[in-house]
């Protein structure tokens, strides 16, 4: 761990920012956060549905102008016949925004509606999903993407991926888009082999060429973990540093927690991945780099209380803080994804997604904060 000791300095308490107004399709998470060169705030979210899993998710975006007080009402960037989920945020070049996110197959969302204890509500996820043809369903799967060049307010055709993660890619200090991700599983039946795939994406086209790879990890017995939903970031000495979700799939789910790795090449070749949390200390994660020059990783931990939590490295990530909490008491351990932007004088706001109620759909959610060192 680092020596310095740091806190977090809120401003003002957690805002709501995007949530529903339809009686029904008012569930909304996953989301991610970008500053616009235009000055403006874009906040991305799988939005309109009605729960965890159903095949209405759509990939919304809603604007600020005004330095994250105010957003616009959320609008549709994508919304394929599939359950469009995680959406991604990157800003790129002068005026450049890529929207990302994914969706799963008939067959997995079917699985799923099956298991609903409200007949009614089973019924109804059936009829719709019974509604998409093979033809349409085979167009729409997979991970895919829209590219904008002003600043979200138009975007072109969507492409698809062959990775997937929560935030998409990242605009690298020297221009270059790299994207760290999970290969793309239809089914969610993942070759925990695999690991994590690193691609360049050419924004002129939407081509994307494999650059390397960073290696699945194994637990105590040898056998290969769950390496997902990573996150890269590029800093200015050219270091590539990526943090991944990792998660134990057997009966005992004894690891939920993040792991690093470093690439020093572009993106080619990656440090053996190491472990920066205990075993359950959360994860997805966020990395940006502070305009003091702090490293920051932002994650969820979903055990109690519930929290959106920050992590910090003054030497590039080779060492981190003990973790501050941003955000506590979220209700469920369906919670997290939290993304950054920093704005004025150095403050930073994290959205993430929580329930604000018991038996209240997902909403999104910003907080406003300092680091400081102690």
């Amino acid at each position: 761990m680092t020596e310095n000791k740091y806190r977090a300095h809120l401003i003002g308490e957690p805002t709501d920012i995007i949530t529903g107004t339809d009686r029904e399709h008012r569930y909304f998470a996953w989301p991610s956060i970008a500053a616009a060169k235009d000055g403006s705030i874009v906040v991305g979210a799988s939005g309109f549905r009605k729960r965890h899993i159903d095949p209405y998710g759509k990939a919304v975006i809603a604007v600020s102008r005004d330095g994250g007080q105010t957003y616009s009402a959320p609008r549709t960037v994508i919304d394929t016949c599939l359950d469009d989920r995680d959406v991604g945020l990157t800003a790129f070049g002068e005026n450049g925004l890529i929207v990302t996110t994914f969706n799963n197959s008939v067959a997995f969302q079917r699985k799923e509606a099956i298991n609903l204890s409200d007949e009614a509500e089973r019924a109804a996820t059936l009829s719709h999903l019974d509604g998409i043809s093979e033809a349409d369903e085979a167009h729409d799967l997979g991970s895919l993407f829209r590219i904008s060049r002003d600043n979200g307010r138009t975007f072109g055709r969507i492409y698809k991926s062959p990775i997937t993660s929560p935030h998409g890619p990242r605009e690298l200090p020297d221009g270059r888009i790299i994207w760290c991700g999970s290969p793309f599983y239809a089914n969610q039946d993942h070759d925990f082999s695999r690991g994590v795939e690193c691609y360049e994406l050419d924004p002129d086209n939407g081509n994307m060429t494999l650059l390397g790879k960073i290696s699945a990890v194994t637990d105590r017995d040898g056998d290969a973990l769950l390496s997902c939903e990573p996150d890269v970031i590029g800093l200015p000495d050219g270091t590539l540093v990526c943090h991944i979700r990792v998660q134990g799939m057997k009966a005992d789910f004894s690891q939920f927690t993040l792991y690093q790795s470093v690439s020093r090449d572009g993106g080619h070749t990656w440090s053996e991945p190491r472990q920066i949390l205990p075993d359950m200390g959360g994860a997805p994660a966020h990395l940006m780099l502070h305009s003091s020059g702090l490293l920051i990783s932002v994650y969820g931990y979903r055990r109690e209380p519930f929290e959106i939590r920050a992590i910090f490295s003054s030497d590039r990530g080779v060492s981190w803080s003990e973790p501050v909490t941003l955000s506590s008491g979220n209700i469920y351990p369906d919670m997290g994804y939290p993304m950054s932007a920093e704005v004025r004088d150095g403050v930073i706001l994290t959205v993430y997604y929580c329930h604000p109620a018991p038996g209240e759909p997902a909403i999104i959610r910003q907080v406003r904060w300092l680091p400081e060192i102690i």
